[in-house]
């Protein structure tokens, strides 16, 4: 079966594009331990209430259902529990909230066991922007009651829930790649600016990294993804298609073995001990963040996720660093791997109209807007990413990171992608993910439908 990726061009596609765009994307979310920081911001502020609440308290009250939701990234399970409590408190719908596997290829693979039994266990799932087409046959269809609702969020990510006519998912928060960088130490060894060229990157980091070793041997110039998972798929398709050298398969050819892509390749390579610790090779996303937010490393490949965690109360970065897009190759532009995920409701629930309201809730304008502010997740409702509290909590939405193209769907059909398509039971046993297609989108907002040949493993 296949799956679509995008790679966004950043500084010439806006936030409205980066949100149009998660029409066909993984993220990489293995990221193993919480941000104590980050989740102390979805307490600090409070959960929206429900609307309708005492129609659907009269209703469901006691009806209870299990919610597939987000695993230990920053504050992301904390903000589902505070969610999940809101909405319980205001219909009497007690939810229990189970914490995805850590990598999305396990988390896959869960959901993969569980639809092929015909099993009740889940009735809200989590899934990645690129399986509805694996799990549409599984999938209740939301077209019917929350097909007005839908009209709220970005054409194309809608565009890519819809498979055979039917809503098998509502889109929840996106995902783009960005490089974080600390403005002090920048200011400190006399640049005014943040990298835009990888050979740019890897001469601050040097210098920056030489001068601040001394005080602090842990120290690291560069951190990102560098472990045998989705993370490092999405990171490598950036290195190499921000370079000219393509997106690992184009017209339907294997193109990764040209001189482009083994240049970047290689310099990676010799970052690693150098630059990045000897141990990026073991990094996931939350590897990454920590010794960024902890004050070690000057520059980190990450998620937007990162953001609030390096932001909040008692962070050592606080006030000190910023973002901006990825670096490129000489003559060449930014590239960042956009993601996102959606929520759905099993066919085998028993209790799909309560399962149905929860997701209504979940995916409102007023829960996009505090999932923004509390956990950096990116709207994939054009409105509240424009809302000046959401603008000001996440500066990677701001044009000069994101710039500005028009709201619509960026693959015509896709709707009608793999309808048919089921999960393998047996490679969901392997625990493998599914392969992912790649789509880069021009600076003109023209749409070159290249297929890369990346894995899927984690987001």
């Amino acid at each position: 079966m296949k799956y679509r990726r995008f790679l966004v061009l950043a500084g010439v596609v806006g936030v409205v594009s980066l949100i149009a765009s998660l029409a066909a994307v993984s993220v990489g979310n293995a990221r193993p331990t919480a941000s104590p920081t980050a989740a102390k911001a979805s307490a600090a502020i409070a959960a929206p209430p429900v609307p309708n609440a005492a129609k659907l308290k009269k209703k469901y009250k006691g009806v209870k259902l299990t919610f597939v939701g987000d695993n230990a990234v920053g504050g992301s399970h904390v903000r589902d529990l505070a969610l999940a409590k809101r909405f319980t408190h205001d219909t009497g719908i007690k939810i229990k909230v189970l914490p995805h596997p850590e990598k999305s290829d396990e988390s896959y693979s869960q959901l993969a066991r569980n639809f092929s039994s015909h099993s009740s266990a889940f009735d809200v799932v989590m899934m990645d922007v690129v399986w509805p087409g694996a799990f549409a046959p599984y999938l209740v269809n939301l077209k019917p009651a929350l097909g007005k609702q839908a009209k709220l969020h970005a054409a194309g990510i809608v565009a890519n829930d819809t498979v055979g006519g039917k809503l098998i998912a509502m889109p929840w928060f996106g995902d783009f790649g960005i490089l974080y960088y600390r403005t002090d130490l920048l200011k400190k060894y006399g640049y005014k600016a943040p990298p835009k060229t990888w050979s740019q990157l890897g001469a601050m980091a040097k210098k920056i990294q030489a001068g601040e070793r001394a005080a602090n041997p842990n120290f690291a110039g560069f951190v990102y993804q560098g472990n045998s998972y989705e993370g490092l798929t999405c990171d490598a398709l950036e290195w190499v298609a921000s370079v000219g050298g393509g997106h690992f398969v184009d017209g339907g050819k294997a193109s990764i073995n040209n001189a482009k892509a083994a240049a970047v390749l290689n310099l990676f390579r010799s970052w690693v001990g150098t630059i990045s610790p000897r141990g990026v090779t073991s990094y996931g996303e939350e590897e990454a963040r920590i010794p960024f937010t902890n004050g070690n490393a000057a520059f980190m490949r990450n998620w937007p996720y990162a953001y609030s965690s390096g932001q909040a109360a008692g962070s050592k970065i606080k006030g000190k660093f910023s973002v901006t897009v990825l670096p490129h190759g000489a003559g060449a532009k930014s590239v960042g791997t956009v993601g996102g995920w959606q929520l759905g409701v099993s066919k085998y629930s028993k209790h799909k109209p309560a399962a149905i309201e929860f997701v209504r809730y979940m995916t409102s304008p007023a829960v996009e807007r505090f999932n923004a502010i509390t956990n950096s997740n990116v709207p994939t409702i054009p409105s509240v990413a424009k809302l000046p509290a959401v603008r000001k909590t996440n500066p990677y939405l701001k044009p000069e990171i994101a710039g500005e193209v028009p709201e619509e769907p960026l693959q015509p059909g896709l709707e009608d992608h793999l309808p048919g398509d089921q999960p393998d039971p047996e490679r969901a046993g392997r625990e493998e993910g599914p392969p992912a297609d790649s789509v880069a989108v021009e600076p003109s907002a023209q749409v070159t439908q290249v297929q890369a040949a990346g894995r899927r493993t984690g987001a």
